[in-house]
């Protein structure tokens, strides 16, 4: 494989073919659901173990193991606003909710910014009478300006 984009699409078709889920991944991996997807989707950098039990799971060879260790460019969306229904739907929440985010954290601790760095994030289903609902905790450690 030529590149960390080839070993994703690599990656989303061995997991079709066999069925399994980011859940199994992320267990033989040993890391939570939500950074193993990010990682086998090309966001995140694993390190030499978890490379190898990733190309083992996915049967991929040695240079998209080497791959997957490699840092990769952050970001996947390819426009402005993404077309994706699910996407779209994140974004239009950051569109209109975001000042109001914005605002209570710099009410709350100042002026800074949330960590995408040190975060974690929790996806979740929440059994609902009216429809399931989906959960998304993010969590992002506080880094306040500094002035000098």
């Amino acid at each position: 494989m030529q590149n960390r984009e080839q070993v994703t699409q690599a990656i989303l078709l061995a997991k079709v073919q066999k069925g399994i889920t980011w859940q199994q991944v992320a267990e033989q991996v040993g890391q939570s659901k939500e950074w193993t997807t990010a990682g086998c989707l090309g966001q995140m950098t694993f390190n030499a173990e978890q490379a190898a039990v990733v190309a083992k799971i996915f049967d991929l060879d040695e240079n998209a193991e080497a791959w997957l260790q490699v840092v990769p460019y952050k970001g996947s969306f390819t426009e402005a606003v993404p077309s994706d229904p699910l996407l779209y739907r994140l974004y239009e929440m950051i569109n209109v909710y975001g000042s109001t985010i914005k605002s209570l954290i710099h009410e709350e601790f100042g002026d800074g910014i949330m960590s995408a760095i040190d975060f974690s994030m929790d996806i979740q289903r929440e059994e609902n009478s009216a429809g399931d609902r989906v959960s998304i905790g993010l969590s992002g450690k506080f880094l306040p300006y500094k002035s000098y």
